[in-house]
């Protein structure tokens, strides 16, 4: 009698164990962990990423170096300076002549870190538009923004190639940005610098 109570723990426990290890594997087989598996660690660098692009954005916009990149802009081929063939935006690094452009390319590109660098302003009907400056392809779904707003007055003047060198009057040049204030206290219009960016 005794050993048959024995024995019925023992089975009871060999099922039990049993029963522990299906469900373990059960449970490890609905979370597998793949390589795209979003992770504390891939979450961390997002967030490293987006600060080091608020960053660029925030240290450019204080030395003046974020409005010489908007105002960048060649009137004759209606494009940014130095562009490859008929687009108006960079698909490579963008120009050491910048200071966006140095910075970009010693905090990103030197990380492996792909971006696109977008300029949205509001047009003279009140509506939102964009132009690219540098488009290096279709973001990740882990890509992180970051934004800055630069303000443009009408006595602001367009960047040559050297953007020490100055050229026309921003609201005497026919370029991208459109006069969304009708001279409102001289304001010309409002642009947000939008950086995208992604690791490769």
């Amino acid at each position: 009698m005794v050993g048959q109570r024995g024995q019925a723990h023992t089975l009871e426990a060999v099922v039990a164990a049993l029963m522990l290890l299906v469900s373990i594997g059960i449970a490890l087989q609905m979370t597998a962990v793949t390589p795209l598996s979003a992770s504390t660690s891939s979450q961390h660098l997002e967030n490293q990423l987006e600060k080091t692009a608020n960053g660029v954005l925030a240290s450019n916009a204080e030395t003046g170096g974020l409005k010489d990149a908007v105002l960048y802009w060649n009137t004759s081929s209606e494009s940014f300076h130095n562009t490859a063939g008929d687009r108006a935006y960079y698909t490579e690094k963008p120009p050491e002549d910048l200071s966006l452009g140095r910075t970009l390319n010693r905090t990103l590109d030197a990380r492996n870190v792909a971006y696109n660098v977008y300029i949205y302003y509001k047009t003279e009907d009140g509506d939102r538009d964009r132009q690219r400056m540098i488009y290096r392809g279709e973001p990740s779904e882990h890509a992180v923004t970051a934004t800055h707003t630069v303000t443009v007055v009408g006595s602001d003047r367009l960047r040559k190639e050297h953007p020490q060198n100055t050229g026309g009057r921003v609201d005497q040049t026919d370029f991208y940005l459109d006069n969304s204030t009708s001279g409102t206290d001289g304001l010309y219009n409002q642009v947000r610098v939008e950086v995208v960016a992604w690791r490769i």
